[in-house]
């Protein structure tokens, strides 16, 4: 199955203005809520540009001039019409531009548990409204996967543990809780867990202790 494309919201000289204008958003003092939104949104544009030339040439590049990370992964949620580029990575810097998938699970497209995580106040924000049986589709450089939700719950991140797909095969998505918290960075973590849509039989999740050696113990959406 190939990865769903469609063109770029921008061409190169629309492309330096917003880098230019990220730039600055990047300069200013942290914790404004405006600011993170404006930021959020202004990357995924840029976002979008980059993962249609990932498609084009089988690599992904660098969303904006002094990026460290790349697209690797594009995450929707029909049902929602939701639409979420995913970074390479799930640092703190990175999770400020956009939804990051951790090294340590699978890659996108392929099979196996892949982790994404994000912020509960920008682009995770759409969690709180998943419900079990939604389909996610997740569409990686060289392969797609689809999923169904099958286990949305709160876990404490102090306990070190994860709940994981059944069968070792599907898609784990990881922000703070709660939704409207006022002061941000406490432990409890949602976590919505869905299977390969061609295992919707086995809604069951299995809990998986975290190991301190893996970056899937670190469900932290920081």
């Amino acid at each position: 199955m190939t990865a769903n494309r469609r063109a770029p919201l921008v061409g190169p000289r629309g492309a330096r203005r917003l880098a230019c204008a990220l730039a600055v958003l990047a300069a200013l003092p942290l914790g404004h809520a405006g600011y993170l939104h404006a930021k959020a949104q202004l990357a995924q544009v840029l976002l979008e540009r980059a993962w249609h030339r990932a498609q084009q040439q089988g690599t992904a590049p660098r969303p904006w001039p002094w990026a460290d990370t790349a697209p690797v992964a594009r995450l929707r949620a029909a049902r929602l019409g939701i639409d979420r580029i995913v970074l390479d990575g799930d640092s703190g810097r990175t999770l400020a531009f956009g939804p990051g998938w951790a090294p340590a699970s699978a890659r996108p497209g392929t099979h196996g548990v892949v982790m994404i995580s994000a912020h509960r106040d920008t682009h995770f924000g759409f969690l709180r409204d998943l419900r079990q049986g939604d389909r996610l589709a997740l569409d990686g450089v060289r392969g797609s996967r689809r999923y169904r939700v099958s286990d949305l719950r709160v876990v404490d991140s102090r306990d070190g543990l994860a709940a994981l797909p059944a069968g070792g095969d599907g898609l784990v998505l990881v922000t703070c809780y709660p939704f409207d918290a006022i002061v941000p960075g406490g432990p409890l973590r949602y976590v919505v867990s869905a299977v390969a849509d061609d295992d919707v039989s086995e809604l069951s999740s299995a809990v998986v202790e975290s190991a301190p050696s893996s970056r899937m113990a670190a469900i932290a959406a920081r």
